[in-house]
Protein backbone atom coordinates (compact mmCIF):
# COMPACT_ATOMS: atom_id res chain seq x y z
CA UNK A 1 0.00 0.00 0.00
CA UNK A 2 1.47 3.52 -0.97
CA UNK A 3 1.65 5.63 2.42
CA UNK A 4 1.67 9.28 1.56
CA UNK A 5 0.67 12.13 3.13
CA UNK A 6 0.35 14.63 0.58
CA UNK A 7 -2.19 14.94 -2.54
CA UNK A 8 -1.15 13.59 -5.58
CA UNK A 9 -1.66 16.04 -8.58
CA UNK A 10 0.63 15.42 -11.20
CA UNK A 11 1.80 12.41 -13.10
CA UNK A 12 5.83 12.81 -11.86
CA UNK A 13 3.95 12.47 -8.31
CA UNK A 14 2.08 9.66 -9.13
CA UNK A 15 5.05 7.80 -10.45
CA UNK A 16 6.85 8.61 -7.41
CA UNK A 17 4.51 7.14 -5.40
CA UNK A 18 4.62 3.81 -7.59
CA UNK A 19 0.79 4.42 -8.82
CA UNK A 20 1.76 4.87 -12.76
CA UNK A 21 4.59 2.82 -14.44
CA UNK A 22 7.40 4.67 -16.02
CA UNK A 23 5.97 3.92 -19.17
CA UNK A 24 2.86 5.57 -18.28
CA UNK A 25 4.88 8.75 -17.33
CA UNK A 26 5.45 9.75 -20.25
CA UNK A 27 2.24 9.29 -21.88
CA UNK A 28 0.11 10.35 -19.37
CA UNK A 29 1.11 13.98 -19.81
CA UNK A 30 -1.73 14.88 -22.46
CA UNK A 31 -4.40 13.55 -19.99
CA UNK A 32 -3.01 15.52 -17.16
CA UNK A 33 -3.00 18.68 -19.39
CA UNK A 34 -6.32 18.10 -20.53
CA UNK A 35 -7.82 16.68 -16.95
CA UNK A 36 -7.60 17.61 -13.88
CA UNK A 37 -5.30 14.99 -11.16
CA UNK A 38 -5.78 14.71 -7.37
CA UNK A 39 -5.20 12.02 -5.28
CA UNK A 40 -5.53 12.61 -1.73
CA UNK A 41 -3.28 10.45 1.00
CA UNK A 42 -6.51 8.15 2.30
CA UNK A 43 -7.25 7.18 -1.14
CA UNK A 44 -3.99 6.84 -2.53
CA UNK A 45 -3.17 3.98 0.93
CA UNK A 46 -6.66 2.21 -0.65
CA UNK A 47 -4.73 1.62 -3.98
CA UNK A 48 -3.13 -1.84 -3.97
CA UNK A 49 -0.64 -1.43 -6.28
CA UNK A 50 0.02 -4.71 -7.22
CA UNK A 51 -3.88 -5.53 -9.17
CA UNK A 52 -4.27 -3.67 -12.43
CA UNK A 53 -7.35 -3.86 -11.88
CA UNK A 54 -7.82 -2.59 -8.71
CA UNK A 55 -10.96 -0.80 -8.35
CA UNK A 56 -10.08 2.07 -6.35
CA UNK A 57 -6.97 2.91 -8.84
CA UNK A 58 -8.91 2.79 -12.09
CA UNK A 59 -11.33 5.90 -10.58
CA UNK A 60 -8.58 8.35 -9.66
CA UNK A 61 -5.40 7.30 -11.39
CA UNK A 62 -5.60 8.60 -15.09
CA UNK A 63 -4.95 6.21 -17.95
CA UNK A 64 -5.00 6.60 -21.94
CA UNK A 65 -8.50 5.65 -22.62
CA UNK A 66 -9.41 9.15 -21.22
CA UNK A 67 -8.60 10.58 -24.71
CA UNK A 68 -10.67 8.27 -26.36
CA UNK A 69 -13.94 10.40 -27.33
CA UNK A 70 -16.73 9.76 -28.82
CA UNK A 71 -19.05 11.53 -31.05
CA UNK A 72 -22.36 10.82 -28.71
CA UNK A 73 -20.16 12.10 -26.10
CA UNK A 74 -20.34 16.11 -24.81
CA UNK A 75 -18.70 18.54 -22.29
CA UNK A 76 -21.66 19.18 -20.93
CA UNK A 77 -23.75 15.59 -20.84
CA UNK A 78 -26.54 16.69 -18.41
CA UNK A 79 -26.89 20.34 -20.19
CA UNK A 80 -26.06 22.13 -17.20
CA UNK A 81 -25.44 25.33 -19.38
CA UNK A 82 -29.15 25.56 -20.78
CA UNK A 83 -30.59 25.45 -17.18
CA UNK A 84 -28.28 27.97 -15.92
CA UNK A 85 -30.39 31.44 -15.63
CA UNK A 86 -27.33 33.03 -13.96
CA UNK A 87 -23.61 31.97 -13.13
CA UNK A 88 -23.81 29.38 -10.24
CA UNK A 89 -27.30 28.33 -10.51
CA UNK A 90 -28.99 25.05 -12.31
CA UNK A 91 -32.54 25.32 -12.03
CA UNK A 92 -33.52 22.14 -14.38
CA UNK A 93 -36.45 20.95 -11.49
CA UNK A 94 -38.92 23.66 -10.30
CA UNK A 95 -39.03 22.96 -6.49
CA UNK A 96 -34.83 23.04 -6.51
CA UNK A 97 -31.85 24.13 -7.70
CA UNK A 98 -28.15 23.23 -7.82
CA UNK A 99 -25.99 25.97 -6.03
CA UNK A 100 -22.11 25.28 -7.98
CA UNK A 101 -20.57 27.33 -4.77
CA UNK A 102 -16.83 26.20 -5.80
CA UNK A 103 -15.36 24.09 -8.99
CA UNK A 104 -12.62 22.28 -7.20
CA UNK A 105 -12.52 18.82 -5.89
CA UNK A 106 -9.76 17.22 -3.17
CA UNK A 107 -9.97 14.41 -6.13
CA UNK A 108 -10.81 14.26 -9.43
CA UNK A 109 -12.92 11.13 -10.51
CA UNK A 110 -11.80 9.96 -13.93
CA UNK A 111 -15.04 9.52 -14.97
CA UNK A 112 -17.01 12.96 -13.55
CA UNK A 113 -19.68 14.36 -15.74
CA UNK A 114 -18.34 17.66 -15.12
CA UNK A 115 -14.73 16.77 -16.04
CA UNK A 116 -14.52 19.95 -18.60
CA UNK A 117 -15.55 22.39 -16.25
CA UNK A 118 -13.89 21.66 -12.76
CA UNK A 119 -10.19 22.00 -11.93
CA UNK A 120 -7.94 24.68 -10.94
CA UNK A 121 -7.13 25.03 -15.04
CA UNK A 122 -11.14 25.27 -16.12
CA UNK A 123 -13.38 27.05 -14.38
CA UNK A 124 -13.28 29.46 -11.00
CA UNK A 125 -15.96 29.59 -8.28
CA UNK A 126 -18.11 32.16 -7.76
CA UNK A 127 -17.20 35.18 -6.70
CA UNK A 128 -18.85 37.15 -3.76
CA UNK A 129 -20.82 39.01 -6.11
CA UNK A 130 -21.86 35.97 -8.28
CA UNK A 131 -22.96 34.49 -5.40
CA UNK A 132 -24.82 37.35 -4.27
CA UNK A 133 -26.41 37.06 -7.55
CA UNK A 134 -27.16 33.38 -7.35
CA UNK A 135 -28.49 33.45 -3.93
CA UNK A 136 -30.65 36.89 -5.06
CA UNK A 137 -31.96 34.12 -7.55
CA UNK A 138 -32.95 31.67 -5.09
CA UNK A 139 -35.07 34.40 -2.56
CA UNK A 140 -36.93 35.67 -5.82
CA UNK A 141 -38.22 32.21 -6.63
CA UNK A 142 -40.84 31.00 -3.99
CA UNK A 143 -41.06 27.56 -5.92
CA UNK A 144 -37.35 26.35 -4.85
CA UNK A 145 -37.98 24.90 -2.08
CA UNK A 146 -34.60 22.31 -1.60
CA UNK A 147 -30.80 23.65 -2.34
CA UNK A 148 -28.57 21.43 -3.38
CA UNK A 149 -24.79 22.61 -3.03
CA UNK A 150 -22.51 21.37 -5.39
CA UNK A 151 -19.24 22.01 -7.71
CA UNK A 152 -16.58 21.49 -7.40
CA UNK A 153 -16.86 19.72 -3.77
CA UNK A 154 -18.67 22.27 -1.54
CA UNK A 155 -16.80 20.58 1.59
CA UNK A 156 -13.87 21.63 0.51
CA UNK A 157 -15.01 25.87 1.77
CA UNK A 158 -13.84 26.56 5.18
CA UNK A 159 -16.27 26.10 8.38
CA UNK A 160 -16.43 29.98 8.38
CA UNK A 161 -17.82 29.79 4.59
CA UNK A 162 -19.86 27.40 4.68
CA UNK A 163 -21.57 28.78 8.15
CA UNK A 164 -21.69 31.99 6.02
CA UNK A 165 -23.64 30.18 3.19
CA UNK A 166 -25.89 28.10 5.41
CA UNK A 167 -27.17 31.33 7.47
CA UNK A 168 -27.56 32.65 4.22
CA UNK A 169 -29.62 30.18 2.61
CA UNK A 170 -31.35 29.61 5.90
CA UNK A 171 -32.72 33.32 5.81
CA UNK A 172 -34.49 32.59 2.64
CA UNK A 173 -38.19 31.28 4.23
CA UNK A 174 -38.73 29.06 1.19
CA UNK A 175 -35.84 27.33 1.33
CA UNK A 176 -36.58 24.15 3.88
CA UNK A 177 -34.16 21.63 2.71
CA UNK A 178 -30.28 22.14 2.07
CA UNK A 179 -28.73 19.37 0.16
CA UNK A 180 -24.25 18.84 0.02
CA UNK A 181 -22.86 16.69 -2.59
CA UNK A 182 -19.33 15.41 -1.46
CA UNK A 183 -16.87 12.87 -1.14
CA UNK A 184 -14.82 14.56 1.30
CA UNK A 185 -15.94 12.23 3.71
CA UNK A 186 -14.22 9.19 1.79
CA UNK A 187 -11.65 11.68 0.46
CA UNK A 188 -10.45 13.23 3.29
CA UNK A 189 -12.46 11.98 6.41
CA UNK A 190 -10.18 13.67 8.79
CA UNK A 191 -11.50 17.06 7.36
CA UNK A 192 -14.95 16.74 8.84
CA UNK A 193 -14.43 17.65 12.25
CA UNK A 194 -16.46 19.74 14.85
CA UNK A 195 -16.35 23.17 13.77
CA UNK A 196 -17.07 21.74 9.81
CA UNK A 197 -20.38 19.33 11.03
CA UNK A 198 -21.38 22.86 13.52
CA UNK A 199 -21.16 24.83 10.38
CA UNK A 200 -23.33 22.69 8.39
CA UNK A 201 -25.88 21.69 11.44
CA UNK A 202 -26.50 25.00 12.07
CA UNK A 203 -29.00 25.74 9.40
CA UNK A 204 -32.67 25.99 9.77
CA UNK A 205 -34.39 24.34 7.12
CA UNK A 206 -33.31 20.40 7.21
CA UNK A 207 -29.75 19.50 5.93
CA UNK A 208 -29.08 16.39 4.12
CA UNK A 209 -25.45 15.26 2.98
CA UNK A 210 -25.18 13.13 -0.04
CA UNK A 211 -22.18 11.29 0.38
CA UNK A 212 -20.55 9.97 -3.11
CA UNK A 213 -18.67 6.26 -3.01
CA UNK A 214 -18.55 4.12 -5.13
CA UNK A 215 -16.88 0.58 -3.69
CA UNK A 216 -17.34 -0.79 -0.30
CA UNK A 217 -13.36 -0.14 0.31
CA UNK A 218 -13.85 3.69 0.11
CA UNK A 219 -16.06 3.62 2.85
CA UNK A 220 -12.45 2.78 5.24
CA UNK A 221 -12.67 3.06 9.47
CA UNK A 222 -12.05 6.53 9.06
CA UNK A 223 -14.81 7.45 6.67
CA UNK A 224 -17.04 5.46 8.51
CA UNK A 225 -16.08 8.04 11.70
CA UNK A 226 -16.63 11.00 9.42
CA UNK A 227 -19.56 10.09 8.88
CA UNK A 228 -21.01 9.55 12.23
CA UNK A 229 -19.94 12.92 12.70
CA UNK A 230 -22.67 13.98 10.76
CA UNK A 231 -25.22 12.06 12.11
CA UNK A 232 -24.26 12.66 15.40
CA UNK A 233 -24.77 16.57 14.51
CA UNK A 234 -28.18 15.83 13.19
CA UNK A 235 -27.51 15.27 9.60
CA UNK A 236 -29.16 12.96 7.30
CA UNK A 237 -26.89 11.08 5.13
CA UNK A 238 -28.05 9.56 1.84
CA UNK A 239 -25.93 7.61 -0.91
CA UNK A 240 -25.04 8.84 -4.96
CA UNK A 241 -22.95 5.88 -6.09
CA UNK A 242 -21.92 5.51 -10.45
CA UNK A 243 -22.39 2.45 -11.87
CA UNK A 244 -18.76 1.71 -13.58
CA UNK A 245 -17.03 -1.00 -15.16
CA UNK A 246 -14.47 -2.36 -13.90
CA UNK A 247 -15.48 -0.83 -10.15
CA UNK A 248 -19.01 -2.09 -9.04
CA UNK A 249 -20.75 -3.70 -12.11
CA UNK A 250 -21.27 -6.91 -10.45
CA UNK A 251 -23.74 -7.97 -7.78
CA UNK A 252 -21.53 -8.76 -5.08
CA UNK A 253 -19.57 -5.37 -5.32
CA UNK A 254 -22.76 -3.59 -5.02
CA UNK A 255 -24.74 -5.64 -2.63
CA UNK A 256 -21.15 -5.06 -0.08
CA UNK A 257 -21.44 -0.96 -1.34
CA UNK A 258 -25.01 -0.70 -0.33
CA UNK A 259 -24.39 -2.94 2.80
CA UNK A 260 -21.78 -0.84 3.66
CA UNK A 261 -23.72 2.49 3.37
CA UNK A 262 -26.35 1.11 5.76
CA UNK A 263 -23.88 0.40 8.11
CA UNK A 264 -22.60 3.36 7.86
CA UNK A 265 -25.65 5.46 8.32
CA UNK A 266 -26.24 6.16 5.38
CA UNK A 267 -29.42 5.46 3.31
CA UNK A 268 -28.61 4.38 -0.85
CA UNK A 269 -29.98 6.97 -2.27
CA UNK A 270 -28.70 7.29 -6.02
CA UNK A 271 -27.21 4.62 -8.50
CA UNK A 272 -26.64 6.37 -11.23
CA UNK A 273 -26.21 5.15 -14.93
CA UNK A 274 -22.64 6.67 -16.14
CA UNK A 275 -23.29 9.86 -17.61
CA UNK A 276 -21.92 10.78 -22.01
CA UNK A 277 -18.93 12.58 -20.70
CA UNK A 278 -15.73 13.00 -22.94
CA UNK A 279 -13.51 9.97 -22.15
CA UNK A 280 -15.56 7.65 -20.52
CA UNK A 281 -16.35 5.33 -22.52
CA UNK A 282 -14.24 2.77 -20.71
CA UNK A 283 -16.72 3.06 -17.63
CA UNK A 284 -19.67 2.89 -19.05
CA UNK A 285 -21.93 -0.13 -19.37
CA UNK A 286 -25.16 -1.17 -20.82
CA UNK A 287 -28.32 -0.16 -19.41
CA UNK A 288 -29.66 -3.19 -20.14
CA UNK A 289 -26.47 -4.67 -18.24
CA UNK A 290 -27.41 -1.95 -15.27
CA UNK A 291 -31.31 -2.83 -14.95
CA UNK A 292 -29.81 -6.77 -14.55
CA UNK A 293 -27.41 -6.00 -11.82
CA UNK A 294 -30.52 -4.23 -9.62
CA UNK A 295 -32.50 -6.89 -9.62
CA UNK A 296 -29.88 -9.32 -8.71
CA UNK A 297 -29.16 -6.28 -5.76
CA UNK A 298 -33.03 -6.61 -4.87
CA UNK A 299 -32.84 -10.62 -4.68
CA UNK A 300 -30.25 -9.53 -1.71
CA UNK A 301 -31.05 -6.87 -0.26
CA UNK A 302 -34.10 -5.25 1.91
CA UNK A 303 -35.48 -1.68 1.21
CA UNK A 304 -33.03 -0.22 2.96
CA UNK A 305 -30.68 -0.99 0.75
CA UNK A 306 -31.81 -0.48 -2.45
CA UNK A 307 -30.78 2.79 -4.38
CA UNK A 308 -32.39 3.94 -7.16
CA UNK A 309 -30.97 3.09 -10.94
CA UNK A 310 -31.37 6.60 -12.56
CA UNK A 311 -30.57 7.92 -16.05
CA UNK A 312 -30.06 11.49 -16.55
CA UNK A 313 -31.40 12.30 -19.92
CA UNK A 314 -28.92 14.14 -22.14
CA UNK A 315 -29.97 17.31 -23.28
CA UNK A 316 -31.34 19.15 -19.85
CA UNK A 317 -34.63 16.96 -19.82
CA UNK A 318 -33.56 15.48 -16.32
CA UNK A 319 -33.35 12.40 -14.11
CA UNK A 320 -35.79 9.30 -14.53
CA UNK A 321 -35.59 5.85 -13.02
CA UNK A 322 -34.01 3.36 -14.89
CA UNK A 323 -34.45 -0.02 -13.12
CA UNK A 324 -36.46 -3.27 -13.87
CA UNK A 325 -39.88 -3.27 -14.51
CA UNK A 326 -41.90 -5.80 -12.01
CA UNK A 327 -45.48 -4.81 -13.25
CA UNK A 328 -46.75 -5.35 -16.97
CA UNK A 329 -50.72 -4.61 -17.45
CA UNK A 330 -52.97 -6.24 -19.47
CA UNK A 331 -54.91 -4.11 -22.02
CA UNK A 332 -58.59 -4.17 -21.59
CA UNK A 333 -58.83 -5.40 -17.92
CA UNK A 334 -57.29 -4.90 -14.82
CA UNK A 335 -55.09 -7.94 -14.77
CA UNK A 336 -51.30 -7.22 -14.48
CA UNK A 337 -48.11 -9.51 -14.66
CA UNK A 338 -45.89 -9.37 -11.67
CA UNK A 339 -42.28 -10.79 -11.29
CA UNK A 340 -41.55 -11.21 -8.18
CA UNK A 341 -37.36 -10.44 -6.48
CA UNK A 342 -36.82 -14.11 -7.94
CA UNK A 343 -37.45 -13.76 -11.12
CA UNK A 344 -41.25 -15.88 -10.96
CA UNK A 345 -44.24 -14.34 -12.25
CA UNK A 346 -47.63 -14.06 -10.74
CA UNK A 347 -51.05 -13.02 -12.01
CA UNK A 348 -52.50 -10.01 -10.03
CA UNK A 349 -55.95 -8.06 -10.46
CA UNK A 350 -56.58 -5.16 -9.71
CA UNK A 351 -59.88 -4.86 -7.33
CA UNK A 352 -60.25 -1.06 -7.47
Amino acid sequence: MTNTRKTLKTVPELRQAGLISQNETLVLREVASRYAIAVTPDIADLIDETDPADPIARQFVPTLAELDHRPDESTDPIGDKTKSPVRGIVHRYRDRVLLKAVAVCPVYCRFCFRREMVGPDNDTGLTETELDTAIGYIAQHPEIWEVIITGGDPLILSSRRIAKLTARLSDIPHVNVIRWHTRVPVVLPSTINDELTDALASARPAVFVAVHANHARELTKEARAACRRLTSAGIVLVSQSVLLKGVNDDADTLEDLMRSFVETGVKPYYLHHPDLAPGTAHFRVSIETGRLLVRQLRQRVSGLAMPTYVLDIPGAYGKVPAGPDYLHHHVDDAIYTVTDPNGRTHSYKDSC
